[in-house]
C-alpha cells in the first residue's frame, strides 16, 4: 500500500504555470503563456513559445535541465517494491510449508528486504534532490529570465501561476516512510532465519548442561549420596551412640519388670 502511494503520486504527476508578457506595444503582449509538464521531468523537452515584442514574431523557448533518472528510479523501486510485497503475501498465506523448507525461503526474503531498504532510502534521496531541481527549472521567475522580451525595461513580465507540487512532496514523503518500513522489517523476517533460532538455542543447552553436570557431581552422590557421610554416615546412622542409648530407655523397664 505504501509502495502504491509512492510511485502513484509521482509517476502521474502533471503540473502547469503560467506567465504574462506585456510588451510595451499592447498589440503584441501575451498575457497567457501556459507551460505544462509532467513525468518524468524532461524539462529540456518541454517548448513554448514567447513573443519578442517587435512585431509579430515569437520565439520557441524550452526549460532546462533534465531529472528524468531520479523520477524513474524512484518510481522503478517503488514498482518492483508493490510486486514483491504481492507476491511475499502469497506465499506467506498460501506457501507457508514451502516458504520454511530448508530455510531457503527466509533467508532469500531477509537478503531482498535489506536490498530494498538500502534501495528505498537512495532512490527517496536522489528523488528528493530531483524534485528540489524541478521546483527550481519550473519556478515562474527563473523561467521568465529565459524570454528576450523580458529582459527590455519598456516590457512587463510577471509570473500568473505557479505550479502545485503538493503530490509531489507527498511522494518524497511516502518514499522515506517506505525505508522506515522495509528497515523495520529486516528484524522480523530475520527471526524466521536460523540464524536467529540457532542464537537462541545455543544459551539454553548451556543452561541444560550445567545442572546435569552438577546433579551427577561430587555433591549429591559424593558428599551427601549413598557413599556420603550424610544419609548414611556411621556417627548419626545404625551404629551411632545415639542409637545406643536408646536402648538405654528401654533396659530401663525391662529390668524392673525381671525384679518384679
Amino acid at each position: 500500500l505504501f509502495a502504491i502511494f509512492a510511485f502513484a503520486t509521482c509517476g502521474g504527476y502533471s503540473g502547469e504555470l503560467r506567465l504574462s508578457v506585456d510588451c510595451a506595444n499592447k498589440s503584441e503582449s501575451d498575457l497567457s503563456i501556459d507551460i505544462a509538464f509532467a513525468y518524468p521531468f524532461r524539462l529540456h523537452q518541454v517548448n513554448f513559445e514567447a513573443p519578442t515584442c517587435e512585431g509579430k514574431r515569437q520565439e520557441t523557448l524550452a526549460l532546462i535541465g533534465d531529472f528524468s533518472s531520479s523520477a524513474e528510479f524512484f518510481v522503478t523501486i517503488a514498482v518492483f517494491a508493490f510486486l514483491y510485497s504481492l507476491a511475499a503475501t502469497v506465499v506467506y498465506i498460501f506457501f507457508q510449508n514451502k516458504y520454511r523448507e530448508n530455510n531457503r525461503g527466509p533467508l532469500i526474503d531477509f537478503i531482498v528486504t535489506v536490498v530494498f531498504s538500502f534501495l528505498w532510502l537512495v532512490s527517496s534521496s536522489a528523488w528528493a534532490k530531483g524534485l528540489s531541481d524541478v521546483k527550481v527549472a519550473t519556478d515562474p521567475d527563473e523561467v521568465l529570465l529565459l524570454i528576450s522580451a523580458c529582459k527590455q525595461q519598456s516590457n512587463k513580465c510577471l509570473p500568473v501561476r505557479s505550479p502545485v507540487m503538493s503530490s509531489l512532496n507527498t511522494s518524497v514523503v511516502f518514499g522515506y516512510l517506505n525505508f522506515i518500513l522495509w528497515a523495520g522489517n529486516i528484524w522480523f523476517v530475520f527471526k524466521e532465519t536460523g540464524w536467529h533460532s540457532s542464537g537462541q538455542r545455543h544459551p539454553a543447552d548451556t543452561m541444560e548442561k550445567q545442572p546435569s553436570g552438577y546433579n551427577q557431581g561430587g555433591y549429591n552422590q559424593d558428599s551427601y549420596g549413598p557413599a556420603g557421610g550424610y544419609n548414611q554416615p556411621g556417627s548419626y546412622g545404625q551404629v551411632g551412640e545415639y542409637g545406643q542409648s536408646q536402648s538405654y530407655g528401654q533396659s530401663g523397664p525391662t529390668s524392673f519388670a525381671n525384679q518384679i
